[in-house]
């Protein structure tokens, strides 16, 4: 009696695991507000323990302290983060048989594990100053800290997209054939917007977002440069310049998007809504110097840049499906073909 073996992965479009992998991808911008929030009104020791608050999972009067508040809340989320990441990884090895996007789902949960453990460092390291950057350990961490979340919401941006319907079935005739300047473009605006979140987690850090308490001009007199230098003013113009630099590329990128004829529609609105975000990020980053570094409005700040980020990402990822796609199918018919050299000859 012949033996039938059922392979239950296939890249066909799967309803429960997009809409789960979308609910991953929003509630990480859950996360970064939470903590956005703690660093903007300086919570990020509520607790010198870690991984328990106080010795509990549930620390007396975190409910009715703020600062107590946002950095439990902020562990509370990382935990539901790191559930809803395994939960995907899991569902797309018994499900998914694009090779890629699974190792992908297994990047998501190794890169949770070390923000995890990283964040970790931050509150058990903070006592240990390092006298040549004028900072401690713990801040250190705090900076990688936060550059490894904006890793983190690209990644799983990048699993929601694979998972969802437009990239599963666009059909062969949308191949974007002729959008090689256009993702180029992304890319370099991508690489600029992940420099500056750097920037920005060694600014905020560092306490330097008000190094210079005058904004557009470095000074209270119209100068563009600041009339005296040290690391914090240093840094905070330099994440001045960074925007400006990112404001002409992106505007740079949506113009050549919104030109290409072999962009979808959707991309072109999507690129649309990246000069939206741009200006509000700009304003807000505005507000925040003249507010005196208002927390909620620092707050904003971030889960802007974060979406500025995400959305940049999302259009430069899809520009390159069919790249991906291709090689990921290529590379199935080659295991394919060393698996059974005869079955060409059967065929002949």
């Amino acid at each position: 009696m012949p033996h039938a073996s059922i392979n239950v992965r296939t890249a066909a479009y799967k309803p429960g695991l997009a809409w789960f992998a979308a609910l991953g991808s929003a509630w990480v911008f859950v996360l970064v507000t939470m903590g956005a929030f703690t660093t903007s009104i300086g919570a990020g020791m509520a607790f010198l323990d870690w991984p328990l608050s106080n010795g509990s999972l549930n620390p007396d009067g975190w409910l009715s302290n703020l600062a107590m508040f946002a950095e439990h809340s902020h562990r509370l989320s990382a935990g539901v983060m790191s559930m809803i990441t395994i939960a995907i990884a899991v569902w797309l090895w018994r499900t998914e048989e694009r090779g890629w996007l699974r190792w992908l789902a297994v990047g998501a949960v190794i890169l949770i594990f070390v923000q995890a453990i990283v964040g970790g460092l931050r509150v058990l390291l903070e006592k240990h100053q390092v006298e040549m950057l004028e900072t401690s350990v713990g801040r250190l961490f705090a900076m990688l800290h936060a550059c490894l979340a904006q890793i983190f919401v690209c990644t799983l941006a990048a699993i929601a997209a694979a998972c969802s319907r437009p990239w599963i079935e666009q059909s062969t005739a949308q191949k974007h054939s002729d959008t090689l300047a256009v993702r180029r473009v992304g890319i370099l605006c991508c690489i600029l917007l992940l420099t500056q979140l750097g920037i920005a987690a060694v600014m905020r850090h560092s306490y330097a977002g008000l190094a210079i308490p005058t904004f557009p001009y470095s000074t209270a007199d119209g100068d563009w440069l600041p009339q005296a230098w040290n690391f914090r003013v240093a840094i905070h113009f330099a994440h001045r310049v960074m925007a400006a630099a990112i404001s002409i590329t992106i505007i740079w990128f949506v113009w050549t998007l919104l030109r290409e004829r072999d962009v979808s529609r959707n991309l072109k609105t999507m690129g649309a809504a990246l000069i939206i975000l741009l200006g509000l990020q700009v304003y807000l980053g505005a507000c925040v110097v003249w507010s005196g570094r208002n927390p909620e409005l620092t707050t904003a700040h971030v889960i802007v840049g974060a979406c500025f980020l995400a959305t940049t990402f999302l259009i430069t990822w899809y520009l390159h499906r069919d790249a991906i796609e291709t090689g990921e199918l290529a590379s199935a018919k080659t295991v394919q073909r060393r698996a059974s050299p005869t079955s060409e000859l059967s065929h002949a």
